[in-house]
């Protein structure tokens, strides 16, 4: 019963909200999407045929009214009057929103048939275009893995970057080399976000390769800082970043941050 009731609302979601509905991810979409697809498909033409003759009727009736009363300067027929409000019914802005809905509705009925439960195209491009703005994109090896939680997470996320990025002016990045007992490691810190920079990716600096341990969001002129760690033995490929930076400057290791490792979000972790 579900799947002819609430079922059938709900499938003119987009996929992607229909997943983070945790309580409903047993639900038959195929069937919920079919009922879905024939109510709009007859929903369109019953509303089709109701604006039809509301319109065609009082159209038609001002105009023969106008033309009773020798307000038109030239004589015309009932079948010209009739003529002119068919092609102005046509292109009506609501005649072809209905159509739409009509032809979507037969679309999303039919692709239920290949597997496919199909949501409104207007939902789905709200999700595509609007809140693709502040998605966080995930590594290459790990999309379409995403949890509803790590969704909002994500979305948060990329929130908090695009603040950090927009309070603080774009300088050249901080450099500093450190070495402790287990060999050399590289500090970054820069007033931008470095785009695929997600550990544990290989980076190569002046002819060496490095690879990115962590990476964190903090406060001051430099919030992003990023931890490469030196590779005894170089990995060349197409996979390798290679970090050019033409403004750089190097600094000691006592006038760079401590180590802080953050979420993306900016609480500091233990």
């Amino acid at each position: 019963m579900w799947n002819y009731l609430l079922g059938p609302i709900l499938a003119f979601l987009p996929k992607r909200w229909r997943k983070a509905l945790s309580f409903l991810r047993s639900a038959a979409w195929g069937t919920a999407a079919m009922v879905s697809g024939l109510a709009e498909f007859f929903g369109a033409i019953i509303g089709l045929a109701y604006w039809y003759m509301y319109a065609m009727t009082n159209w038609v009736n001002h105009a023969v009214g106008y033309a009773l009363s020798g307000k038109f300067h030239q004589t015309v027929t009932v079948q010209e009057i009739g003529a002119v409000a068919l092609s102005v019914w046509v292109t009506h802005p609501l005649t072809l929103l209905l159509g739409y809905f009509m032809a979507e509705g037969a679309v999303r009925f039919s692709a239920v048939f290949s597997g496919e439960a199909l949501g409104t195209l207007p939902l789905f491009l709200c999700d595509k275009i609007l809140l693709g703005l502040f998605r966080h994109r995930d590594a290459e090896d790990s999309r379409g893995r995403e949890s509803a939680p790590g969704n909002a997470h994500s979305f948060f996320s990329a929130i908090h970057e695009r603040v950090l990025s927009s309070m603080t002016a774009e300088v050249g990045d901080e450099i500093c080399r450190r070495t402790d007992e287990s060999g050399e490691t590289l500090q970054i810190c820069a007033s931008r976000q470095k785009k695929e920079w997600n550990p544990p990716r290989v980076i190569r600096f002046e002819g060496v390769y490095y690879r990115l341990e962590s990476c964190s969001a903090g406060a001051g002129a430099r919030p992003f800082r990023y931890r490469l760690r030196r590779l005894a033995v170089g990995v060349p490929g197409r996979t390798v970043l290679i970090y050019d930076p033409p403004d750089a400057v190097s600094v000691s290791e006592e006038n760079t941050p401590k180590d802080e490792v953050m979420d993306p979000l900016g609480t500091q972790k233990d």
